[in-house]
């Protein structure tokens, strides 16, 4: 379980394909203190770490560590999104007694949408993002949901001719510094998950 407060963005050292996709992510974040097994949300994704190790020359607590994202992981999730160089957001799991600063994210990618527009506003940017018809029903306007990992407020949604919803976002300072959010860009495929609360609404009005 999640909240989706980014407390760190790894990058994606090396990529090995033999069945699943091993990744190796290098972060700040202590290595000690990770076990093996352990989950960790990479850009929205759960995945559980199966190796890790600290750099011969690191001066800090960090260094690496790998996981194993099955090919139905990278169908479910962005494209491009796994390979070599590219940024994560990076959360660990909760644990008891931690704050809740964002919402209840579980880590299981709902679906994908794609950025329509990034606007500036002050000095925060309004982020537009088309959110499939499947997702489009359990987006509603000051509710929660995640993008790449990261917990937001929606704005305001749009519903579309084709069933999709355009939502957007306002995307401050701090969240863009934090985040790999200050990567937004028109055309660009992100990760999704919606509220928990929105997912069993649904399924208990459709079993009503």
């Amino acid at each position: 379980m999640f909240t989706g407060i980014i407390t760190d963005i790894g990058t994606i050292r090396a990529r090995e394909d033999r069945g699943d996709a091993r990744l190796v992510i290098g972060t700040a974040y202590d290595v000690g203190t990770i076990d093996l097994g352990a989950s960790i949300a990479c850009s929205g994704a759960c995945l559980t770490v199966v190796d890790k190790g600290v750099d011969g020359d690191s001066n800090g607590p960090g260094g690496w560590f790998a996981i194993d994202a099955s090919a139905e992981t990278i169908a479910r999730t962005a494209p491009g999104m796994w390979e070599a160089g590219r940024r994560l957001n990076l959360e660990r799991a909760l644990k008891i007694g931690d704050e809740l600063g964002g919402h209840i994210v579980t880590g299981h990618v709902d679906d994908i949408g794609r950025i329509v527009s990034v606007e500036p506003v002050g000095d925060s940017v309004t982020v537009t993002v088309a959110a499939p018809a499947s997702l489009a029903p359990h987006i509603a306007p000051k509710g929660s949901i995640t993008v790449d990992g990261v917990s937001l407020t929606v704005n305001a949604v749009i519903d579309q001719p084709d069933g999709e919803a355009h939502f957007t976002l306002n995307i401050i300072p701090h969240t863009q510094e934090m985040t790999t959010l200050d990567e937004a860009a028109a055309g660009r495929p992100v990760n999704l998950e919606i509220d928990i609360l929105a997912r069993y609404l649904a399924r208990m009005q459709a079993r009503g």
